[in-house]
C-alpha cells in the first residue's frame, strides 16, 4: 500500500504534469493513475488472501497459500507495467523538454540575427547621415558661390549698363 502512496504523490508532486493539456500526456497519465487502481485492488485482494483459512482447524492451506502468491505474482506484473507507463510518460516529458529548449535555442538565434540586423541598418542610417551632411555642406557652398557669381554679373552687368550710358 506503501507503494502505491508514494507513487502517487511522486506522480502529483510534479506541477508540469498536472498543468500539461496534451491529449497523448493526458492518455499516458489516465492509463498510470488506471494502473494504479488497479494495484491497489490487487493489494486488497492479497490482504484478504491473507486472512483466508480454508483449512482443518482454521489452518492455512496450500491452495490459500498458492492463492497469495499468485495475487503477489499479479501485483509485481502491475508494478511492471505501472513502471513501463511511467518511463514512456517521462521519456515524453523529456521529448517535449527538448523540444521546448530546442525552439528556445532557434528564436534566441533569430533574435540575434534582428539585432545584428538592427545593429547593421543603425550603423548605415548613422553613415547616410553623416553622408546628408556633407552634401548639405556642399551643397550650401556651391549655393552660396553661385549666389555670389550672380551677383557679380547683376553689378557687372549694372555697371556696364552705366558705362554705356
Amino acid at each position: 500500500m506503501k507503494f502505491v502512496i508514494w507513487l502517487s504523490l511522486l506522480f502529483f508532486t510534479f506541477p508540469s504534469f498536472s498543468q500539461n493539456n496534451n491529449s497523448a500526456y493526458e492518455a499516458q497519465r489516465k492509463k498510470i493513475n488506471a494502473l494504479l487502481q488497479e494495484r491497489s485492488a490487487k493489494f486488497g485482494k492479497y490482504d484478504e488472501s491473507l486472512t483466508q483459512r480454508t483449512g482443518i482447524f482454521g489452518l492455512k492451506t496450500k491452495k490459500d497459500m498458492q492463492r497469495s502468491i499468485n495475487i503477489l505474482t499479479e501485483i509485481a506484473e502491475t508494478d511492471n507495467a505501472i513502471f513501463k507507463e511511467l518511463k514512456i510518460l517521462l521519456d515524453y516529458k523529456d521529448f517535449e523538454k527538448n523540444q521546448v529548449q530546442g525552439e528556445f535555442s532557434e528564436s534566441k538565434e533569430r533574435l540575434s540575427g534582428y539585432m545584428k540586423t538592427i545593429k547593421k541598418l543603425q550603423q548605415e542610417n548613422d553613415r547616410l547621415k553623416e553622408e546628408l551632411a556633407v552634401i548639405e555642406k556642399q551643397r550650401s557652398k556651391f549655393l552660396n558661390t553661385l549666389i555670389g557669381l550672380i551677383i557679380i554679373l547683376i553689378i557687372s552687368g549694372i555697371m556696364l549698363l552705366v558705362r554705356k550710358k
